[in-house]
């Protein structure tokens, strides 16, 4: 099983013919292939696996997705699991980009 996060594109480009793009996750960012999402955007979210964007989220949805994601932090936190610096939970830093 897998557990996908959605991330925001924030650049495009190509790459040896193939479309690319930069994806923010809460802060962390990384390259993924943007080819099985032809349609994909900066500004869009995208759900990739294996350095593959394979679906893109309206951010209505990838907002629900990440707050579930938050929950799961929240309650990791109080069973006393350490999860502290972990981009993807940083809901203060999604709150202020919503600014």
């Amino acid at each position: 099983m897998c557990l996908a996060i959605p991330g925001k594109i924030i650049e495009t480009f190509d790459e040896n013919g193939l479309k690319m793009g930069k994806i923010d996750y809460s802060g962390s960012v990384s390259k993924a292939c943007l080819a099985y999402v032809p349609e994909a955007d900066v500004g869009q979210y995208v759900i990739v696996h294996a350095g593959f964007a394979i679906s893109v989220l309206d951010e209505e949805e990838a907002q629900k997705s990440l707050e579930a994601w938050d929950e799961i932090t929240d309650k990791l936190r109080e069973e006393g699991y350490e999860v502290e610096n972990e981009p993807l939970s940083d809901k203060k830093k999604r709150e202020q980009d919503q600014k």
